[in-house]
């Protein structure tokens, strides 16, 4: 195999590209481990710093096949909140 190559390509060609290979592997790496390591660092977080992905896995039921839960906040108090003598905005109309 080493004959067939030096007889089709030119003597110089194949020193160059046998010194270009080990570089190209290594960057090859380092670039791989470097976008590994930024997609899990921007990964979407929660407030408390967890990763969004976690817990899809473990509540996710069967039924849902991994579709968001979305949880309804319901006020408490559904008086407006307005300072002693002020209207609410309902009231001028």
């Amino acid at each position: 195999m080493g004959d067939f190559l030096s007889s089709v390509l030119p003597p110089g060609l194949i020193d160059v590209l046998s010194a270009l290979i080990p570089p190209v592997v290594v960057a090859t790496v380092f670039c791989a481990f470097v976008i590994k390591l930024l997609r899990r660092e921007m990964a979407p977080r929660r407030m408390d710093g967890s990763l969004v992905n976690e817990d899809d896995t473990s509540d996710a039921g069967v039924g849902d096949k991994g579709a968001a839960k979305v949880e309804e906040t319901k006020a408490t108090n559904e008086t407006p909140i307005t300072q002693d003598g002020e209207r609410t905005e309902s009231e001028g109309r």
